[in-house]
């Protein structure tokens, strides 16, 4: 006799609440995360952009944003020894799954999973909180004809902003950076959602 969804379904609360059932179930479904975050961080480690600004201020533009005239963490003007990647790294290592069992007996789970807007709140620029210096690298900061290399009254210790311009000619080198991987990796959370367990 072939067994059906219909018969299944009356049997779903019992089963799933079945210890060993709901620990396979988190265990498959966080290793996932696990690797996906894994992947994630490797790829944000390993980006140019970040190698750069962790840096410091002895780094060279690597990134290519700045044609080569200082690095991101003198020209965006973070403090001397700020480590503003630190916050961007937290937030993806918060990355986990959460679970919930219906009265029904269905495992439903979600992935706290951070948005570009979520890491663009949390990476002000020094001198304009309101704007974000990751959103910068990809739509682009102003003032590279500006900047001149002066350790006095620099925040970084390399560099400081003229009043007047000191180049022509050149411009920031928008460059694809956490809105790109936030959404590579977004669709492979997606994926999750389709996992048959």
């Amino acid at each position: 006799m072939a067994v059906t969804k219909k018969d299944i379904f009356p049997l779903l609360p019992k089963i799933v609440r079945e210890q060993e059932y709901v620990r396979y179930v988190n265990r498959r479904i966080k290793t996932k995360v696990e690797e996906i975050k894994e992947e994630i961080l490797k790829e944000f480690n390993n980006h140019p952009v970040t190698v750069e600004i962790e840096g410091g201020v002895s780094s060279s533009n690597i990134s290519g944003t700045l044609n080569g005239i200082t690095n991101l963490f003198s020209f965006i003007g973070f403090d001397s020894g700020e480590k503003p990647i630190d916050p961007i790294r937290r937030r993806i290592e918060q990355i986990a799954p959460k679970f919930r069992i219906s009265p029904t007996g269905i495992i439903t789970y979600t992935i706290e999973f951070p948005t570009a807007k979520d890491i663009f709140e949390i990476t002000p620029l020094p001198w304009a909180p309101g704007r974000s210096w990751a959103k910068g690298i990809e739509t682009g900061i102003s003032g590279i004809g500006y900047y001149i290399k002066k350790v006095s009254n620099s925040r970084s210790g390399l560099g400081i902003q003229s009043k007047k311009p000191v180049r022509t000619g050149v411009r920031f080198q928008n460059t694809q950076y956490i809105s790109s991987l936030i959404n590579k990796y977004t669709k492979e959370i997606q994926k999750l959602e389709k996992l048959t367990l």
